[in-house]
Parts: C-alpha cells; sequence; structure tokens
C-alpha cells in the first residue's frame, strides 16, 4: 500500500517541487504566458484526447458533474452564512471556499490514483468548476455586468472542448489518427506544466494572518471532503465516480482565487497565505485519503 501510495503522490510532489525550487532561486518564469499555454491549447486537447479514447457512460460523467457542483453549491451556502456570522467580507473569503484546485492538483491525482476513467471524470468536475469560477466567481469579485462576465466565459476554449469531447463521447465517434495524435502530443504539455506552474506560485506566496488561513484551509479541505461525502451517500456513487468526487471536494484553494483577488483588490495578501496553507494542509492528508479511497 505505501508503495502505491508513493506512486501516486511522488510525482505531482516532486513537479510540484521543481516549480517551488524554481520560483525561489529568481529565475525567470512567464507565469502568465504558461498559463494561456495551459488554459489555451493544453487542456482543452487534454479534454477531447481523454474523452475520445475512454469508456465511460455519459450518464456517469453526467453523476459526478452534479456531485461536483452540488458540493460547491453546499459550500458556497455555508460558506456564505458562516462570513455572514463573522462578518466577514463575502467577495474576499467566499471564493476561496467554493473553488477547490482541482485542476493543477486534482487532476494529476486521479489520473495517477485511477488512470484513464479517473482522469476523464475528474475533467467533468474541472470544468463544473471552470463554469462556477468565470460565472459565481466573478460575480462575487467583480462590479461589472453581466456582458463582460459571459464575455469572460465565451473566451474560453476549454468550454468548446468540452462541448466536443461530450458530443465523442455520447455519440462513440472516433478521432482520425492524425488527430487523435495532435490532441495527445498538445495535451500531454497541460499536467506537467499544471504543477510546475503551482509550484512556481507557491513558491511566490507568503503566510500571513496564520490563524485565520488555518481556519479558511480546514474548512476548504475537510469541509469539501464533508460534503463531498454526504453528497456521495446521496446520490448512490460508488467506484471509480465516488473516489473521483470525494478527491476532487477535498482539495485545496485554488491559486485561481489569488488571482482575482489581486485583479480586483480583494485583500490578495490574505488570499494568498490560504492558498499556501490549504495546500500544505492537503498534501499532508492525502496519503490517509488516497489509503482510504484505493
Amino acid at each position: 500500500m505505501l508503495n502505491e501510495l508513493f506512486a501516486i503522490l511522488a510525482p505531482i510532489m516532486i513537479s510540484t517541487g521543481m516549480g517551488y525550487f524554481w520560483g525561489k532561486s529568481g529565475a525567470e518564469f512567464p507565469t502568465a504566458f504558461i498559463s494561456r499555454i495551459v488554459m489555451n491549447i493544453g487542456t482543452p486537447c487534454l479534454i477531447i484526447g481523454v474523452m475520445a479514447k475512454v469508456e465511460v457512460k455519459p450518464e456517469v460523467m453526467g453523476r459526478v458533474a452534479l456531485a461536483t457542483a452540488i458540493v460547491m453549491t453546499a459550500m458556497g451556502l455555508l460558506g456564505w452564512l458562516w462570513l455572514h456570522l463573522q462578518k466577514l467580507s463575502i467577495p474576499t473569503y467566499l471564493p476561496p471556499l467554493i473553488f477547490p484546485n482541482n485542476g493543477n492538483m486534482g487532476l494529476p491525482l486521479c489520473l495517477f490514483a485511477f488512470g484513464q476513467t479517473g482522469l476523464a471524470l475528474a475533467l467533468g468536475s474541472f470544468m463544473v468548476m471552470m463554469i462556477a469560477t468565470f460565472t459565481v466567481g466573478l460575480v462575487l469579485v467583480t462590479e461589472g455586468g453581466w456582458r463582460e462576465r459571459f464575455t469572460s466565459i465565451a473566451k474560453q476554449p476549454v468550454i468548446y472542448a468540452m462541448a466536443i469531447a461530450v458530443g465523442l463521447l455520447v455519440t462513440h465517434t472516433a478521432l482520425p489518427r492524425w488527430m487523435a495524435n495532435t490532441v495527445d502530443l498538445l495535451g500531454g504539455i497541460a499536467i506537467p506544466l499544471m504543477t510546475i506552474a503551482l509550484g512556481v506560485s507557491l513558491a511566490t506566496l507568503k503566510i500571513q494572518f496564520l490563524s485565520r488561513s488555518i481556519a479558511f484551509s480546514l474548512a476548504r479541505v475537510l469541509g469539501g471532503l464533508a460534503l463531498g461525502f454526504l453528497v456521495c451517500e446521496l446520490m448512490g456513487l460508488t467506484g471509480v465516480s465516488r473516489s473521483v468526487v470525494l478527491l476532487q471536494s477535498a482539495m485545496p484553494i485554488a491559486v485561481f482565487n489569488y488571482l482575482l483577488a489581486l485583479r480586483y483588490n480583494r485583500q490578495p495578501e490574505e488570499v494568498a497565505a490560504m492558498v499556501l496553507v490549504s495546500t500544505l494542509v492537503a498534501f499532508a492528508g492525502l496519503p490517509f485519503l488516497l489509503a482510504a479511497l484505493l
């Protein structure tokens, strides 16, 4: 069991560690450019390539996506109530509770733990998070109109890639060999760059407001896991679907929350501390969670 856990966690920890030390070294890392490559080329190709090959029933994918949406909605409602009682800023503190890092961390974890099927289901969960981030997330942190928010969604290639992928999955259509090879090649850059970029981002963040950061980190990781477990029980999810929902629900605060806070001046230093502390909490708890799921 220890060897299996190490085989799952080692690639993520090593690649994230490489990014961390890269960031600490002061060497140039074009984060904005890398992020655009990942989101505009790597991830869309990864989605299409995986969905075109994996044997997953559309209804199974839909149940995982629905479960993820319910968990995020429940976390949002409970988080809003908690913040209201604590008289804390909703635009600042609610997004970190709602949006987990089920891309940079969740996708590789599900891949190494459950193979291509796990990755395919995790991509369904990831898409729910992406759509929610560019709708609910922007509603929370911005004061712009709906046109700006829908324009942001329409500019995301992953949205169109998911539509294509679902079409392939539902119709059982195979890609031509040249196209399959192309999307596999380009999609292969997504996960390594995600984990390295995560490490670089963590290297630039500082821990401040420690007690509050710990509280929010535990709420995001343990609260997400508890809600994921409850939703899985209510929906009767089993097997890989259940494991993927639980893993994705227990992911730490996404780095994107820091970027939103920085862009819209929502106390970015404190959000950065939450991202860093929650990631450390998640890494500490992952061996135990994986041991229970495998």
